[in-house]
């Protein structure tokens, strides 16, 4: 079942569940991409292939909002409004350590395909967001990202190149409990490619299973 946020003839909106990969990858397990094809092949009763334009990601172990495009001339928009840095994408994460208490991180990323790893470096491509301290518990600080860029592994490893890596982030926290990665996708605004009207979208934050740890914060 897809939590559909909105939907109209350009674009639809969903809720991604964390460990559903986006795309097809070499696990061959059922992706986004496919099951919001299938629904709208169901729904409209649509003969042969459906179109569906990916313009954005999120990791598999990520979940959150995602906006996926009905047609190429809204997929091409879409995609313009990534490159020109007009998408609106807030994360929240719980980090290790005490953070400040605001802060814009800077950095050059740059990614090794054959590993699927991301560090810092000065080769790389820039990569920044900003983010701001919700509140520090138990040596943890639940943070709110503003990315301005969108790297791969991006907030992940800015933030573990600081000596704040992730709660449940296998790839880049040695230290951290086989949990699922505390980082949602909370936030996400575009201007619709046919109307051109601000498109705001918001949820809260997970407080079940896989998304235990952010219960902590939640419950206070």
């Amino acid at each position: 079942m897809i939590n559909i946020l909105y939907e109209d003839n350009h674009v639809i909106v969903v809720e991604k569940k964390p460990n559903i990969p986006v795309c097809e990858d070499e696990s061959k397990d059922l992706d986004l991409l496919n099951i919001i094809k299938r629904y709208l092949k169901e729904k409209y009763n649509k003969p042969g292939n459906v179109y569906l334009g990916l313009v954005h990601r999120l990791d598999r172990p990520v979940g959150g909002i995602m906006v996926f495009a009905k047609t190429s001339k809204a997929a091409n928009r879409l995609s313009e409004q990534v490159k020109n840095h007009k998408f609106k994408k807030i994360y929240y994460a719980v980090v290790t350590g005490k953070v400040k208490e605001k802060d814009r991180l800077i950095d050059k990323l740059l990614k090794d395909h054959r590993t699927n790893i991301t560090r810092v470096d000065n080769s790389g491509k820039e990569a920044i967001l900003d983010y701001e301290l919700i509140e520090y518990k138990d040596n943890m600080s639940l943070v709110k990202i503003n990315l301005k860029t969108g790297r791969s592994h991006q907030i992940r490893v800015q933030f573990s190149s600081r000596n704040h890596p992730l709660y449940g982030d296998q790839k880049y926290n040695k230290n951290t409990k086989k949990d699922n990665i505390a980082l949602f996708a909370g936030e996400l605004s575009f201007i619709h490619p046919v109307t051109k009207e601000v498109m705001d979208f918001k949820l809260d934050l997970p407080n079940r299973y896989p998304y235990n740890i952010f219960k902590n914060f939640i419950d206070n």
